[in-house]
C-alpha cells in the first residue's frame, strides 16, 4: 500500500458529524482564547470548561446536559469579550446540534 505523508488509513469507522463539529469549534475557541491578550476574572473558568468540552467531544455520544452546562459556564465567563463572540457562537451551534437536554 502506498501512503502519502500526513494521510491516515481509513478504518471504516464513521464519526458522528456533530461530534466532529463540536471538536472543531471547541478547538478553535480554545486557540482564540489562548491568543487573546486580555486577562479577565473568569478566564480560568472558560479554559477549564473548554477542556471539559474537548474531553466530552472525545466520546461517541457526549452527555448533553454536561455539554449544556459547560456551554453556559463558558458563555458566562467570556460572553462580554466581543473578540471571542464568533467562536462562542460556533461552539453554541455545535452543542445545539445534540438537541435539548432531557427534562428531569
Amino acid at each position: 500500500m502506498v501512503r502519502i505523508v500526513g494521510q491516515t488509513a481509513v478504518t471504516g469507522r464513521s464519526e458522528d458529524p456533530r461530534v466532529v463539529g463540536l471538536r472543531t469549534a471547541v478547538s478553535r475557541l480554545r486557540r482564540e482564547l489562548a491568543a487573546h491578550p486580555a486577562r479577565f476574572t473568569d478566564r480560568v473558568v472558560a479554559e477549564e470548561e473548554l477542556a471539559a468540552l474537548a474531553a466530552l467531544a472525545g466520546h461517541e455520544v457526549p452527555d448533553v446536559p454536561r455539554l449544556r452546562r459547560s456551554l453556559l459556564l463558558i458563555a458566562g465567563s467570556i460572553g462580554s469579550v466581543s473578540a471571542l463572540s464568533a467562536g462562542l457562537a460556533e461552539v453554541r451551534s455545535a452543542v445545539d446540534l445534540f438537541g435539548e437536554a432531557p427534562r428531569r
